[in-house]
């Protein structure tokens, strides 16, 4: 099919055999939240516009423990009104597909598109020790593909997973093939699920309250991070093995990255590309070793540095890093990052030139 990352996200939603979704209007996730409306009761599901963000949210977690896979989406300002419930769902290990198409910010912000929900997926926006998983998709495809992947995840680990893309993923409209259709009464009932107590005894949910008690769930909930970490980091690499400039992009700005690559290549110039697709877990074993050899690592960030922040502790001064931004939904000038970065190699790894400000935010490491 030729469709909206928005729409394709919920075409793949339903067949992931999701059985409920929640959400309040807001750009640029509009078209995700009319595509389940147009089709969710068609086929026998639950579709509700809920009052608020904050219904949404709490009405996945009714609807997840009811043992059913269940669905919201939203974007930035909606998605810190979400950070409580989905603490909640963390806290009593409840599956749930959380979508957030990032526009700009901080506050009201506007409706173009940027990353800078970047620290709020990855770090656990509300209270306590907690992770969601996070997928970020480049593509219209990847958008699909990862949805059914973040349902599978959620169920596997008991835990909450978000699809995290700008703006302009949700609005780009491509070729998309998507996967075999999974009805939800083909789904297996999880063993959480609240189905009502004939036949077994009534189930209690007591609140850990103790600090003893609340401190070994939290060390069960690391252990499970710890098992997820292992199993499930996702990357792409571009010419890494010889790159003496190891771009880091993620979401829509990687397919800027590989045009930069591409063009520099011709000119001699050695550049890769290493592209987390799971922000959490970060593929951190796999990136330290791409970057021995490299006399620089440039992060490109549609916010203000926030993963270029996580990439500096990884690099650990194994090599200079250098940031460059855009917010408020500008777009990275790909000449610009081109010239700069030839300028990088061509002076072994360090360049201290200062740059127009209104070419975007730039920071050297």
């Amino acid at each position: 099919m030729f469709m909206k990352g928005n729409e394709a996200i919920a075409e793949s939603a339903i067949r992931s055999g999701c059985k409920a979704y929640y959400g309040y209007p807001i750009t640029p996730q509009n078209e995700l939240t009319a595509y389940m409306a147009k089709n969710m009761k068609k086929l026998g599901r639950v579709f509700i516009q809920t009052e608020s963000e904050i219904t949404a949210i709490n009405a996945v977690f009714g609807s997840a423990v009811a043992g059913f896979r269940a669905m919201t989406s939203s974007a930035g300002t909606a998605m810190a009104l979400k950070q409580e419930g989905i603490s909640h769902l963390a806290y009593l290990e409840i599956p749930a597909v959380i979508v957030d198409m990032m526009r700009g910010g901080p506050g009201l912000g506007n409706i173009l598109a940027t990353q800078g929900d970047y620290n709020m997926a990855t770090k656990g926006g509300g209270t306590g020790d907690y992770h969601v998983i996070v997928l970020a998709p480049n593509s219209v495809q990847e958008a699909s593909d990862l949805t059914r992947l973040a349902f599978e995840l959620a169920d596997k680990y008991r835990n909450p997973a978000m699809i995290l893309a700008d703006g302009t993923i949700g609005q780009m409209i491509e070729n998309v093939e998507f996967m075999k259709p999974i009805a939800p009464e083909d789904l297996p009932t999880p063993s959480y699920a609240l189905t009502g107590c004939e036949g077994r005894a009534p189930r209690k949910a007591e609140p850990k309250n103790s600090a003893q008690e609340l401190e070994e769930h939290n060390i069960a909930l690391q252990r499970k991070y710890d098992i997820c970490t292992a199993n499930e980091q996702r990357f792409e690499e571009i010419m890494t093995e010889d790159a003496e400039v190891i771009l880091v992009a993620f979401g829509s700005v990687s397919r800027m990255a590989h045009e930069i690559i591409a063009e520099a290549r011709e000119e001699g110039y050695k550049l890769g590309l290493f592209r987390p697709i799971t922000l959490w877990p970060f593929a951190e074993g796999a990136f330290k070793k791409i970057i021995h050899n490299a006399k620089a690592v440039v992060v490109l960030e549609h916010n203000a540095g926030m993963l270029t922040r996580d990439i500096r502790m990884y690099v650990n001064e194994i090599c200079p890093v250098y940031y460059h931004g855009r917010m408020g939904g500008s777009i990275i000038d790909m000449d610009v990052v081109s010239e700069k970065i030839k300028s990088i190699i061509d002076n072994n790894g360090k360049d201290w030139r200062e740059l127009d400000g209104q070419q975007g935010l730039w920071k050297t490491y």
